[in-house]
C-alpha cells in the first residue's frame, strides 16, 4: 500500500487484519458471489491502478481477455444492480475504524461537509450545474453530504448521501432511467445530514461536538436538529446573521445586528491574537472577538427562552472587516484557544477529501444507477477505514502532537 493516504510494507500481521476486517464486512452480505465481487472491487480501490472504476478493476484482476470481460460484467452488476444492503456495510466498518481510533484517542468530534463529482452530460442522478467547493465556482457535478468522525489527529468518513435537487425529484423519466427508489424524496443538504447524524446516533457512534460550514450552520431547523440530538455545535454561519448581544445577567444589551456589523462596531481592538496550532510552515493564527448573543431569525420561541450561544468572530490580518462568523454551544468553561482549535478541525476535512479522491477514486464511478453510486461509495468508505485504522496502528501520534491538539478532548 502506497500513496498519500499512506506507505508501508503488508506484512503477515496486516493481512490477518485485512482477512478479518473482509470477514466482518461480508457477514452483511447476503450472498457468496456478492461476497467475492466485493473483495474483488475493493482490492482494485487499493491497488496501485491510476483508475478506480470498473473496467481498469476487472483488467487488473484477471490475464485473460475472456476472463476479464466476465469479471467486467460480474462487477457491473454488483455495483449498479446487486441488491446488497449499504447501511449495515457502512455501519461494520464505521465501527471497526472507531474501535482502532479510539485505542489511541477520543473520537470527540463530527463534521458535516459536501464535496462535488465532476460530471459530463445530465444523466448520472443528481447531476446539474450547482455550486461546488471542490472546484470552487458553479459547474456540472454531482454532490455528496458526507459525516465525518475525528479525533485530534484523524478524520474519517462513515456515511455519504447524494443530493438529488429538485428537478430531479420532479423528473420521472429521468428518476426511471437513474433507478431511483419511488421512496426518495427531495430533502436539502441540511437535512441529509441530520439523516446521517440520526443514523450514527442510532449505532452508537461516539463525539460530541459537531462541525459545519454555512450551508449547514445557516439553518435554524439544522442547529435545532443538531442539539435535539444531544450534540453541542461549532458551525460557520453568514456575515448578515442577525443576534442579540447579551449583558450579564443574559438580557438583550442592543437591538438585533448582523454579526459582521458587530464586529465592525466593536472594531479591531476588541479582537485578540490567537494561535491555535503550528503549521508546516509557520503557526496559525488569526485575531478572535467572542460575544455571548442569541440568533435574532424569524420565527421560533421567544427571545426570552432561545439559548445562549458564542459568536466567535474572526478578522485576519490584512482584511478590512471581520470575515468569519462561528456559533457554538460549547460550554464557557473551555478557554477561548481551546473553542478555535475545535472550530479549526473542520478544514481538515479537505485533506480527507483529496485522499479519498486522490488514491481510493471516491469520484471514479461512471454509471448513471442511483443504487450504484451508493454501492461505490460504501466500498471507498470499507477501504479508507481500513487504510485509516492501519495508519493509527503504524503511526500512533507523538506526545507532543496530542497536546497540541488537545482541544478536541477537552471539547468532548
Amino acid at each position: 500500500m502506497h500513496g498519500a493516504v499512506m506507505s508501508f510494507t503488508v506484512d503477515e500481521a496486516t493481512v490477518g487484519r485485512v482477512g478479518e476486517y473482509f470477514s466482518r464486512i461480508g457477514a452483511h452480505l447476503p450472498v457468496a458471489g456478492q461476497r467475492a465481487s466485493f473483495a474483488t472491487y475493493a482490492f482494485g480501490i487499493l491497488g496501485d491502478g491510476e483508475r478506480k472504476s470498473v473496467e481498469p478493476i476487472a483488467a487488473r484482476a484477471t490475464a485473460e481477455p475472456e476472463a476479464t470481460e466476465r469479471m467486467h460484467d460480474r462487477l457491473l452488476h454488483f455495483v449498479r444492480e446487486s441488491p446488497w444492503p449499504d447501511r449495515p456495510v457502512r455501519k461494520e466498518a464505521a465501527r471497526y475504524v472507531v474501535e482502532a481510533l479510539s485505542q489511541r484517542e477520543p473520537v470527540s468530534v463530527w463534521i458535516v461537509d459536501d464535496t462535488g463529482f465532476l460530471k459530463q452530460g445530465r444523466r448520472s442522478p443528481g447531476v446539474q450545474r450547482q455550486y461546488t467547493g471542490s472546484a470552487g465556482k458553479i459547474t456540472n457535478c454531482q454532490i455528496g453530504v458526507s459525516l465525518c468522525v475525528a479525533t485530534a489527529t484523524e478524520q474519517v468518513p462513515i456515511d455519504f448521501e447524494l443530493y438529488l435537487p429538485q428537478s430531479w425529484i420532479d423528473d420521472m423519466p429521468r428518476r426511471e432511467s437513474a433507478r431511483i427508489p419511488e421512496s426518495v424524496v427531495f430533502k436539502t443538504k441540511p437535512e441529509l445530514a441530520l439523516d446521517m447524524i440520526g443514523r450514527a446516533i442510532e449505532d452508537g457512534t461516539p463525539g460530541e461536538v459537531l462541525l459545519a460550514d454555512t450551508a449547514y450552520g445557516d439553518s435554524v431547523a439544522f442547529r435545532k436538529g443538531v442539539r435535539d440530538y444531544g450534540l453541542d455545535y461549532a458551525v460557520a454561519v453568514g456575515a448578515q446573521t442577525t443576534v442579540w448581544c447579551l449583558d450579564s445577567a443574559r438580557g438583550r444589551d442592543r437591538d438585533a445586528v448582523g454579526v459582521q456589523q458587530l464586529g465592525l462596531d466593536l472594531g479591531p481592538k476588541a479582537f485578540r491574537r490567537l494561535t491555535w496550532r503550528d503549521g508546516t510552515r509557520r503557526k496559525m493564527r488569526s485575531r478572535f472577538c467572542f460575544r455571548r448573543v442569541k440568533v435574532a431569525h424569524a420565527g421560533g420561541p421567544s427571545s426570552l427562552v432561545r439559548e445562549p450561544l458564542w459568536l466567535v468572530m474572526e478578522w485576519p490580518d490584512g482584511e478590512p472587516k471581520p470575515t468569519k462568523f462561528f456559533l457554538t454551544t460549547l460550554r464557557r468553561r473551555m478557554t477561548r484557544k481551546q473553542i478555535v482549535r475545535t472550530i479549526k478541525e473542520r478544514w481538515k476535512v479537505e485533506r480527507t477529501y483529496q485522499e479519498l479522491k486522490g488514491e481510493l477514486g471516491l469520484d471514479h464511478f461512471e454509471g448513471r444507477s442511483f443504487v450504484g453510486w451508493h454501492h461505490h461509495v460504501s466500498v471507498v468508505l470499507c477501504c479508507y477505514a481500513f487504510v485509516v485504522a492501519e495508519r493509527v496502528r503504524r503511526f500512533p501520534p507523538s506526545r507532543r502532537r496530542s497536546r497540541r491538539a488537545d482541544s478536541l478532548s477537552c471539547a468532548a
